[in-house]
């Protein structure tokens, strides 16, 4: 059974300090591998395992995917993402308000970023069109779909529910990645660019909004209000 503690004892100050520094390390890896990538893009070009990654890609190509990978990739575009960042506003009106109000700043914010990204690079797209990398709809589901992993994670939900909406999560963002290589409209460092300054984005986005302060209700004239043990829940 979880025992449920405060957030002043030394065990969740340990596991809090670990999480934190693991966070971190991942969002600072993350950075540095989409600056390297976009530097050597604007650069070089196209790499060698790009063209490689192609070919193996062009042997998977069948008549009957097709449509399917244009179905799976809409979910990048506005058309399908729109409606999908209301829907997830509203359910996280009440229990997650200072969420449901982000969410729709925090997805525009990934219009902008991959706008300026895809500026500064200029590499065209195997099919010869302009602005490939990074690519906008690896970036674009890495945070939505991450954000909604967070959400369900940090509800206190059930474990299983919490390990289907992350499996979900990284299934999606796959499946919508390869589609882009399926359609030859991305390279293989385009969703990879696309997935490193997402996820850089992604958790600079969670810390940002988790440290806004939390507005309490006023207390009357000369009351005292005792402060009161949040309860954590530790694995047993």
């Amino acid at each position: 059974m979880p025992r449920p503690v405060s957030w002043h004892t030394p065990d969740v100050k340990r596991v809090v300090a670990a999480r934190t520094g693991l966070v971190y390390s991942v969002g600072v890896a993350a950075s540095l591998s989409f600056a390297a990538l976009s530097i050597l893009a604007a650069h070089l070009g196209v790499f060698g395992f790009d063209h490689s990654t192609q070919e193996l890609v062009v042997r998977t190509r069948l008549a009957s995917l097709h449509g399917s990978m244009e179905a799976v990739s809409l979910l990048g575009q506005g058309i399908a993402l729109a409606p999908l960042i209301v829907l997830a506003s509203l359910l996280a009106w009440r229990p997650r308000r200072r969420w449901a109000l982000a969410l729709p700043l925090v997805m525009a914010g990934t219009g902008a970023l991959q706008f300026l990204a895809k500026w500064a690079v200029d590499r065209p797209r195997p099919n010869e069109a302009a602005w490939g990398f990074p690519s906008g709809h690896a970036l674009t589901l890495l945070v939505f779909f991450g954000l909604l992993a967070y959400l369900v994670c940090t509800s206190g939900t059930r474990r299983c529910w919490r390990w289907t909406s992350v499996v979900l999560a990284v299934a999606t963002v796959s499946t919508v990645g390869f589609s882009r290589l399926y359609l030859n409209m991305h390279w293989l460092s385009d969703v990879g660019g696309g997935f490193a300054v997402g996820l850089a984005y992604l958790l600079l986005v969670i810390w940002l909004v988790e440290s806004l302060p939390i507005r309490r209700p006023r207390t009357a004239p000369g009351a005292t209000e005792a402060p009161t043990p949040v309860p954590v829940t530790l694995p047993s």
